[in-house]
C-alpha cells in the first residue's frame, strides 16, 4: 500500500511539473495559437510579431472583465496607428454571449475564441488562472510581462512605434 501511495504522489508530481513547464513565462515566443475570431476566420497569433501585442483573456461572464474592456477600448483607439494591438482572447463557452458582449462593450480590436473555460488549450498554454488576465508581446513577439500595468503597455507601444 504505501509503495502505491509513493507511486500516485510521484506521478502527481512529474503531471504538475510538466504542466508547469509547459506555461509561458517571460522571454518566451507567441506560443502557435490559431482561433477563430468573431468573424468566423481563423486567426494565427504570431501574425501579429512586428507590434507591440497585448493579449487579454476575458469572458462575457466576468464582471471585471466587461470593466477592463472600457479602458482597452480607449487604449486601442489611441494608440492602434502606433505599430500597437490587443488580442482578446474569450474563453466563453457560449459564442452568441461572447458576441453580444463585444458588440455592447463595443470592441473593436481583434477577439478571438477558445470556447472550453479555464481547460481551454491556450488558458493552459499561458497558465490562466484568473479573468481578466493579460500578457503583453514586444515586436519581436517575445513575452515581457504578464499583467502589466497601463504605464508598461503604454512605455512599450512609445519604444515599439514607427
Amino acid at each position: 500500500m504505501f509503495k502505491i501511495k509513493n507511486i500516485i504522489t510521484l506521478l502527481s508530481l512529474i503531471a504538475t511539473v510538466s504542466i508547469a513547464s509547459a506555461q509561458i513565462k517571460i522571454g518566451d515566443s507567441f506560443p502557435d495559437v490559431q482561433l477563430q475570431n468573431n468573424k468566423n476566420a481563423t486567426v494565427k497569433l504570431n501574425t501579429f510579431k512586428g507590434k507591440t501585442v497585448l493579449v487579454d483573456f476575458w469572458a462575457s461572464w466576468c464582471a471585471p472583465c466587461r470593466m477592463a474592456n472600457k479602458k482597452l477600448v480607449k487604449m486601442y483607439d489611441q494608440y492602434k496607428g502606433q505599430n500597437f494591438e490587443i488580442v482578446g482572447i474569450s474563453i466563453d463557452i457560449d459564442k452568441s454571449k461572447w458576441l453580444k458582449a463585444i458588440e455592447k462593450d463595443k470592441m473593436k480590436h481583434q477577439q478571438l475564441i477558445d470556447p472550453k473555460g479555464f481547460d481551454a488549450k491556450t488558458a493552459v498554454a499561458f497558465g490562466v488562472e484568473a479573468l481578466p488576465e493579460t500578457y503583453l508581446f514586444d515586436a519581436s513577439g517575445k513575452l515581457i510581462a504578464i499583467n502589466p500595468t497601463e504605464a508598461q503597455i503604454i512605455a512599450q507601444i512609445k519604444k515599439n512605434k514607427k
